[in-house]
């Protein structure tokens, strides 16, 4: 089936989400002179990504506020170093100030946009807030390649892996989801939710470990893979 447009995870995919949040916690930790109370960096990112994979799901179900998990996600790092904050939405900002000053972005994807934006369309669907991705993908060049076209759950109403948001994206693109692409970088929400929903999914495993698709889910390395699609 022809593939006519692209919608696009944000985190991980486009963004290097987990390199830009260790150097952000390991600043902020250094900062906060707790840096010492791990035995070393990479057991502090872990701890630090091990609780926001437990908390922001509660989110995106509704269990809990954008603000809320932030909240529980501190609490929960800082009592493993028996430490309290009296504070932890103004603990949690500190780290943001520090994450949010250089987003990273992979080395594949702007050459690669800037090629794919000439023939196909593009868009965004992502699990999180339009504003927040926003200005992420404004703050690494990104944004010009789609415009308005970004569509995130807390506006939506519904986070991946649920059919809805995807084929949202897809009107959004004006296209039917035969017709359209999904790519992302978790398998379970990303490709399995988008060939559920009728989409053609690509799962993006950087790790280059050799994994293999499962029925009706490519697997892709790199976004430079994305360039022989044509209208």
């Amino acid at each position: 089936m022809t593939i006519r447009g692209i919608l696009f995870d944000v985190d991980d995919t486009l963004i290097d989400y987990a390199g830009t949040a260790r150097n952000g916690i390991l600043q902020h930790l250094a900062a906060e002179g707790l840096l010492d109370r791990f035995s070393a960096p990479d057991e502090a990112v872990r701890l630090w990504r091990a609780l926001e994979e437990e908390e922001y799901p509660r989110y995106l179900a509704g269990d809990l506020t954008f603000t809320g998990q932030q909240q529980s996600r501190t609490r929960r790092f800082l009592s493993h170093i028996g430490v309290t904050s009296d504070d932890p939405v103004a603990w949690f900002a500190r780290y943001v100030a520090l994450r949010d000053t250089e987003w990273l972005v992979f080395p594949d994807v702007p050459p690669t946009l800037r090629e794919l934006t000439t023939r196909l369309r593009l868009g965004v669907v992502s699990n999180s807030s339009r504003n927040h991705q926003r200005m992420k993908l404004g703050a690494v060049g990104l944004l010009d390649h789609f415009g308005d076209a970004v569509l995130c759950s807390s506006e939506f109403g519904t986070p991946k892996p649920d059919p809805s948001i995807f084929h949202a994206g897809c009107a959004m693109l004006g296209l039917p989801p035969e017709h359209v692409a999904y790519v992302g970088d978790r398998y379970d929400v990303d490709g399995i939710g988008a060939r559920d929903a009728g989409l053609q999914a690509y799962w993006l495993d950087r790790t280059e470990l050799g994994v293999t698709g499962g029925d009706g889910i490519t697997v892709i390395h790199s976004l430079a893979a994305l360039g022989p699609f044509s209208p």
